[in-house]
């Protein structure tokens, strides 16, 4: 897998939905993706990343980076990669260091989903505890807002995400391969606008 999909540094710059996650300047990513392609953009475009793939990456994680958290592990280590359906369910338990560092970010942070759905079972748990979580505090309503980007207007995806405390960010594009960029262009207007 690594080797197959492994992308030139040339396409790597090419890549508009690359380069407009750089120019966002989100502090901290978290990915399901094996492949380094998302450290590799920041650093061709001379930007400081630290990968976190495990305990030891947390700890050495340098507070000036963007830090992409390699959710269900990296290439560079075949024993942190989640693929089978065990690797999964152990990934449910959310007690490993990099659950651990999830749970604790989604806690403090607002958070932007991008490329999941309801169909994913660690995102709905997620968001289950989630809500348990500040439901349980008299601070619920000082939760900071969470939204997830979606592709395709779905009312009952949308109804159970709210119910959950992530508003839906449905796209207008009628192109699916041009929704993501579209959607990354107003978040660069709005965040350029905003400075």
């Amino acid at each position: 897998m690594d080797r197959s999909w492994n992308v030139t540094d040339e396409k790597l710059l090419a890549s508009k939905v690359h380069s407009q996650i750089v120019d966002l300047g989100f502090p901290l990513i978290y990915t399901t993706n094996y492949d380094a392609n998302l450290e590799r953009a920041f650093r061709l475009r001379g930007r400081e990343v630290s990968k976190i793939a495990s305990v030891v990456d947390i700890a050495d994680a340098k507070p000036d980076h963007t830090y992409v958290v390699k959710f269900h592990g990296d290439f560079s280590d075949d024993n942190s990669l989640v693929l089978t359906e065990s690797d999964y369910f152990e990934r449910l338990e959310f007690e490993s260091p990099l659950d651990l560092k999830l749970r604790s970010d989604v806690l403090g942070r607002t958070i932007l989903f991008v490329g999941y759905s309801l169909k994913d079972l660690n995102l709905r748990l997620l968001l289950y505890k989630l809500k348990r979580t500040w439901d349980g505090t008299a601070y619920a309503k000082r939760r900071p807002g969470s939204f997830i980007f979606l592709v395709r207007p779905d009312v009952v995806q949308e109804e159970v995400l709210e119910s959950r405390g992530v508003s839906p960010i449905v796209s207008d594009s009628l192109d699916p391969d041009e929704a993501l960029p579209e959607f990354f262009d107003r978040l660069l207007e709005m965040v350029r606008g905003a400075g």
